[in-house]
């Protein structure tokens, strides 16, 4: 269900682009209204709203808002980018800078993992970030609207899936199992 959750501004995204005939700046508009009913939704069940949700609010709205106010399709083609190098930057200051692991720090209480671990975790979804961020911008000036929109809604869905699956195939060895309780 979170996963339906945190996909539901792209999938709108996609289809009120698909549904309009392709016309980025309704689609744009939807995304940036289905972003701003997530946080209304959790702000009145009176759920955390997470870093990465205000996040990614902040960002479709200042580039989204871009987009329409300035009737310019760059800024959007440039969120996703700009979301993956933010998230990627936060993981690298907040290790290197803060001496903190910021992926332990969001799911340290449900994985118990060695420090070194948790490092090299830190840095593989940093990497995975920027190289995806240079990905969305290969697609978004080197291709059609029409691809980047394809790509934007199954490809990095499912490159994230994919490194996703990867991660937790690599950490699995080093998840201790549950022990029963006596």
């Amino acid at each position: 269900m979170k996963l339906l959750f945190d996909l539901f501004p792209v999938l709108l995204f996609f289809l009120a682009y698909k549904l309009t005939g392709e016309e980025i700046y309704v689609a744009t508009a939807v995304a940036i209204g289905a972003t701003f009913a997530q946080v209304a939704y959790c702000f009145l069940r009176k759920k955390p709203i997470s870093p990465t949700l205000w996040l990614s609010f902040g960002i479709v709205t200042i580039f989204g808002g871009a987009t329409l106010i300035l009737h310019n399709k760059t800024f959007i083609l440039w969120k996703p980018t700009v979301l993956y190098w933010t998230l990627a930057t936060a993981l690298l200051i907040a290790r290197y800078g803060f001496r903190k692991n910021g992926l332990k720090s969001l799911l340290g209480s449900q994985l118990n993992l060695p420090a070194k671990i948790w490092d090299r975790l830190n840095i593989a979804w940093a990497s995975f970030f920027t190289t995806v961020g240079g990905i969305n911008l290969f697609v978004a000036f080197n291709f059609s609207e029409h691809v980047w929109v394809n790509f934007k809604t199954f490809g990095l869905i499912g490159l994230v899936f994919v490194f996703s699956i990867a991660q937790a195939l690599a950490i699995s060895k080093y998840i201790e199992p549950d022990t029963p309780k006596e």
